[in-house]
Order: C-alpha cells, then sequence, then structure tokens
C-alpha cells in the first residue's frame, strides 16, 4: 500500500532520477531474483511457505523488468514520471499474489475438502470394494499444501472380522489413493459389522 501511495504522490511531484544507477539496481535486482527462482523452483511445491516464497521472487523479478525499463525510458526520453508508474504496477503486482495464497492458505485453516474430490464419487469407489455394506461419517480435508487426508466408517460382513481386517484396510486404502481424480495417501477407516449402528449415538451419512 506504502508503495502505491508513494507511486502516486511521485507521479505528481516527479523527483529528479539518475537513470544511470536505477538502471545498475534494477540489473541486480533482476540477476538476483532469477537465482532465487531457479533456487527455489523445484521445491514450490512442496508447501505453502515454498510457494510464497517463489511466488515473491518471481514478483520481484517483474517489478526489476519493470525498474530496468523505467530507467531505459528516462535515460532516453528524459520523463522521470515512468518511474512512479513503475512503482504502482510493482505494488499492483503483489495484489493477486497476496490473494492466491490467503485462498490456499484458509483453505487448509478451514480444512475444506480438497479441491477435485467428489465425496460422492469416493463414496462409490468405497462401495465397490468387495465386502462393503455400507459407508457413514466419510470426511476429507487438506490440513497441509498437497496432504489430503480422509477418515470413513466403513460398514463391512461379518467375515471380515473372523477372517481379519487387514486385507479390507488395505483394500480401502488402496481404493481412495489409487481410484479417485484426487490420490488419497492419508486415510484412517473404522471398520463395523452391520449391527454395530445400535451402538452409535451419533451418525452422519
Amino acid at each position: 500500500m506504502y508503495a502505491f501511495v508513494e507511486g502516486v504522490r511521485r507521479l505528481f511531484g516527479p523527483a529528479e532520477i539518475a537513470a544511470g544507477g536505477l538502471l545498475v539496481f534494477g540489473i541486480a535486482g533482476l540477476v538476483g531474483s532469477i537465482v532465487s527462482m531457479l533456487v527455489l523452483s523445484s521445491g514450490r511445491g512442496a508447501n505453502l511457505n515454498m510457494r510464497a516464497a517463489f511466488l515473491e521472487v518471481v514478483n520481484d523479478a517483474l517489478g526489476s523488468v519493470a525498474v530496468i525499463m523505467s530507467a531505459v525510458v528516462i535515460a532516453l526520453t528524459g520523463w522521470t514520471r515512468i518511474d512512479a508508474l513503475a512503482g504502482m504496477l510493482i505494488a499492483g503486482l503483489i495484489v493477486p499474489r497476496a490473494i492466491t495464497i490467503l485462498r490456499e492458505a484458509g483453505s487448509i485453516l478451514l480444512e475444506s475438502t480438497p479441491a477435485g474430490l467428489d465425496l460422492d464419487e469416493v463414496r462409490r469407489h468405497i462401495l465397490e470394494v468387495p465386502h462393503v455394506v455400507g459407508v457413514h461419517d466419510l470426511h476429507a480435508s487438506t490440513i497441509a499444501t498437497g496432504l489430503p487426508v480422509l477418515t470413513a466408517h466403513v460398514v463391512v460382513e461379518d467375515a471380515c472380522f473372523a477372517e481379519g481386517a487387514a486385507q479390507m484396510l488395505g483394500d480401502l486404502q488402496a481404493c481412495v489413493a489409487d481410484h479417485c481424480d484426487v490420490s488419497v495417501e492419508h486415510s484412517t477407516f473404522q471398520l463395523e459389522p452391520p449391527t454395530y449402528n445400535d451402538f452409535e449415538h451419533v451418525r452422519h451419512d
């Protein structure tokens, strides 16, 4: 906000600017930003902090390009108001980046259903797993960048408990990890016999 206000002030009251010095700082800033982008590019999808840092240096690189262009214009034409316009542009570039980060952070804090994951479709896939007779209390959320989690109560045939539940759990975890549009690697299932419904106090279908 301060950068935008200062840009407006200098637009109406332009200051004397040394184009040569401005160009040097712009080039130095661009080189530094490019190096930072190369360092951060491989890990920008790891978590929200890395993504925010990468977007920050991208914004800095664009700002350096604007500074270089304004320095060239000032050197060729003497029109110093271009510096104020460049400053306002740099300030404006911050807004979309901030909105993107805030939206993603808000989704994680609110534990929203992962984008692209259709719970009705997940329910259908689970019901197609052999020996499954019902699904309820199905919930999915995002607890960190790229880390969706899912929990569900799954009603299975009585024979599954007599024969052991390990294979049943493995089949369910493979189902949500491999058959959904969004792979859910972290899942927790509560296996229940058909008669367990009589003991549950609260049930959410």
